[in-house]
């Protein structure tokens, strides 16, 4: 006797629709929505071209302004930080006023991340996925603001409103000589407060600066500067001592003006949303990832999701400099790039540990999802997975990494400095990389005892 077969609650159709749908809650959870990097390609892209008005011009309709001249009316979790990559942008274009004021509005409305106050992974979580909050700089952005806002009044030789950014300067120097106390930060800073208080005839404070700018390294343009001021100052130091030994003799050079030329090349790392497996992720977060591990087998997200550093594009990576025709040293004094690296490589661990102890909750919640659809009288266990993933890919979808960084922040810092006679003077800067090469010539004129500064800002 044939006996009719059991019927069976939709074993065909079912399973492929439901994988159907799972594939596609999975790939719209991790498409998600536009992130800062993303909003702001278009104005990174015109940068690189070398287009810097058209920078400008993206910028401005990420503020919802219609000129450059003009602030936001209205300041959101991402304007600071707008208003400051627009700021970098107005110093490539030597639009020192309007850099000033995108600087110093920006100044006013950003927060410090405070690493050295970091408690219970707070930090690490912030980075991650914190983007519905104001944003908070990075020390060593902070730092790199105030170096560079300076260097915006000393490029108009302003010293009175120079001297102001170097106390400010000073300031966030302390924290990182409590936070960090045996490694250098933002040296160029450091060096041109110096130029400055050497400029206004506060010698003893010159030479501190200049204390400071050689902690990163030696720097062979401070040698006849402070060979000459410590001349006239008792301030002393180790490291100045020593560096007046390795230098040997230097002729000191009395009335003669000066020209200070300063190059940016490069932009700093960035940070993009990246993928890594749930196995390596574990690795790199070690004691900042809190949770039950096993409940991430039963996650159908298999990868993190977190904020990335990449290299930014580069176009330029090497300068000469000629006065009058005739070469002249140059020598790097910060690398930024290299400290936003070593910066966010010293967080990355509770990034990842934030990135994992969310996932857990994730998994955990779409577990509870899957266990109440499998007590549905229709469906079963295909309920119970569209539910799961239901759960979990929202939450994805809502969870999406930070990836707010100064992304226009100069990568390297180089300085010229040569004592000359007074009268007009050419400059000529000629910058080349893997995009080719490209002059940049001043005309400046110097008095008995002055100074002129010439300012190049590739940004690629």
């Amino acid at each position: 006797m044939l006996r009719s077969p059991r019927p069976r609650h939709r074993s065909g159709p079912l399973p492929r629709f439901t994988r159907g749908v799972a594939a596609a809650l999975v790939g719209l959870s991790l498409a998600g929505c536009a992130t800062y990097s993303d909003r702001t390609a278009r104005a990174r892209d015109a940068v690189t071209r070398g287009d810097f008005g058209r920078g400008a011009t993206e910028l401005n309709k990420l503020l919802d302004v219609d000129s450059s001249e003009q602030l936001p009316d209205v300041w959101k979790k991402e304007t600071a930080l707008t208003v400051l990559e627009r700021g970098t942008v107005h110093r490539a274009l030597r639009r020192y006023e309007d850099s000033a004021r995108d600087f110093e509005a920006a100044e006013k409305e950003l927060e410090l991340l405070d690493i050295a106050a970091d408690t219970g992974g707070k930090i690490g979580r912030y980075i991650y996925s914190d983007s519905a909050t104001k944003y908070h700089s990075s020390p060593t952005e902070k730092l790199s603001l105030n170096g560079l806002n300076l260097l915006n009044y000393l490029s108009r030789g302003d010293l009175a409103g120079a001297r102001v950014e170097a106390k400010r300067f000073t300031v966030m120097r302390r924290y990182f000589d409590d936070y960090q106390p045996d490694e250098a930060h933002v040296g160029f800073g450091s060096y041109m407060a110096g130029f400055v208080y050497e400029k206004l005839g506060e010698t003893d404070g010159a030479l501190r600066y200049y204390d400071e700018a050689l902690a990163e390294r030696d720097l062979q343009s401070l040698a006849e500067p402070i060979a000459r001021l410590s001349a006239k100052s008792n301030y002393r130091s180790e490291r100045l001592t020593g560096f007046l030994e390795r230098a040997g003799d230097v002729d000191p050079v009395e009335g003669a003006g000066e020209i200070l030329c300063v190059v940016s090349l490069g932009r700093v790392p960035y940070k993009v949303p990246e993928r890594l497996p749930i196995g390596a992720a574990i690795g790199v977060a070690d004691a900042h990832f809190t949770g039950d591990p096993t409940l991430l087998e039963y996650g159908a997200f298999k990868v993190v999701v977190y904020p990335e550093m990449v290299a930014a594009p580069t176009v330029f990576d090497e300068a000469a400099v000629t006065i009058d025709g005739t070469s002249v040293p140059i020598e790097l004094t910060t690398d930024l790039g290299a400290e936003i690296r070593r910066e966010y490589d010293d967080l990355k661990p509770r990034i990842i540990g934030a990135a994992l102890t969310r996932m857990v909750a994730r998994a955990a919640a779409a577990e509870g999802a899957r266990a109440a659809g499998r007590q549905s009288k229709s469906g079963g266990d295909a309920l119970g997975l569209l539910a799961a993933l239901a759960v979990e890919g929202t939450m994805v979808a809502l969870d999406k990494p930070d990836t707010r960084s100064w992304t226009l922040l100069p990568g390297r810092i180089l300085v010229s400095r040569v004592p000359v006679p007074p009268g007009k003077h050419t400059v000529e800067v000629t910058v080349r990389g893997p995009g080719g090469r490209e002059t940049h010539r001043s005309e400046v004129d110097v008095s008995a005892g002055g100074f002129a500064v010439v300012d190049v800002t590739t940004l690629r």
